[in-house]
C-alpha cells in the first residue's frame, strides 16, 4: 500500500510469507527425462552384467546347461555369490552414473530419477532376453526370469524338485534385480555430485533462506 504524505511516498511492502505463499500456488515443475542418457546407461548395465557373467561362467561359478536351476541353496557356491552380488550392484551402479553424467544432471533428485528408469529400461530387455535362452549368461541369479516358453514341450514326467528349483529361481532373481535398482539410484546420485547424505536437500534450503532472510 502507497501513502502520500506530501513529497514523502510510504511503501509498505506485503509480507514475505504472503509473497511465497502465492507464487507457489497452483505452480507446476516438471522434471524433464533425457532418454539418450537413459538408454546408454541401460545398455552400460546390460553390457556390465553380461561381463561380470561371462566371468563368473569362465572360473566356474556359474553353471550353464540342464544343472543351472537351483535346487538347494548348498549347490550355490561362494564364487556365484560374489558374482551375482557384484555383478548385479555394480553393473546398475556404472548404469545409473552414465545415463547422470551424459545428462548433465547436477542435483541428487533428477540423477536419482534418471538411474532408476535405467533400471526400468533394463529389466525388460533382460526379460527378453532370457525368455530368448541367454539369461543365463548374465549369471545364475538372472536365470530365474527364464519361463517355460510356450512352444516347448511339455514334460511326460513331473520333476519333484521342480517347484524347490523355481522358488529358489525367483527368489535369486528377485534378489538381483532389487539389488540393481539399488546400485542405479546409487550411481545417478554419485553422477550428480552432491553429498550422498538423506539430509543434504535440507540443511541447504534452509541455509539459502537464512541468506534470504
Amino acid at each position: 500500500m502507497d501513502v502520500d504524505r506530501g513529497e514523502i511516498t510510504v511503501v509498505r511492502p506485503r509480507s514475505v510469507e504472503h509473497v511465497e505463499r502465492h507464487e507457489h500456488v497452483d505452480t507446476w515443475v516438471h522434471w524433464p527425462v533425457f532418454w539418450s542418457a537413459i538408454w546408454v546407461g541401460a545398455l552400460a548395465a546390460l553390457a556390465t552384467a553380461l561381463m561380470f557373467g561371462l566371468a563368473g561362467i569362465a572360473v566356474g561359478a556359474h553353471q550353464v546347461g540342464p544343472s543351472r536351476s537351483i535346487v538347494r541353496w548348498s549347490d550355490f557356491g561362494f564364487g556365484a555369490l560374489v558374482f551375482g552380488v557384484v555383478g548385479s550392484f555394480i553393473a546398475f551402479v556404472i548404469g545409473g552414473w552414465v545415463a547422470g553424467r551424459i545428462a548433465g544432471l547436477r542435483r541428487s533428485e533428477p540423477a536419482t530419477l534418471h538411474g532408476a528408469i535405467v533400471w526400468l529400461v533394463s529389466v525388460p530387455i533382460m526379460l527378453v532376453l532370457a525368455a530368448l535362452g541367454a539369461g543365463n549368461f548374465f549369471g545364475g541369479w538372472y536365470g530365474g526370469l527364464a519361463g517355460v516358453p510356450f512352444w516347448a514341450p511339455s514334460p511326460l514326467t513331473v520333476d519333484p524338485t521342480a517347484a524347490a528349483a523355481a522358488r529358489n529361481g525367483a527368489l535369486g532373481a528377485f534378489t538381483a534385480l532389487l539389488l540393481g535398482l539399488v546400485g542405479s539410484v546409487i550411481g545417478g546420485w554419485m553422477a550428480s555430485g552432491e553429498p550422498m547424505s538423506l539430509t543434504h536437500r535440507r540443511e541447504d534450503d534452509l541455509r539459502t533462506h537464512r541468506r534470504a532472510a
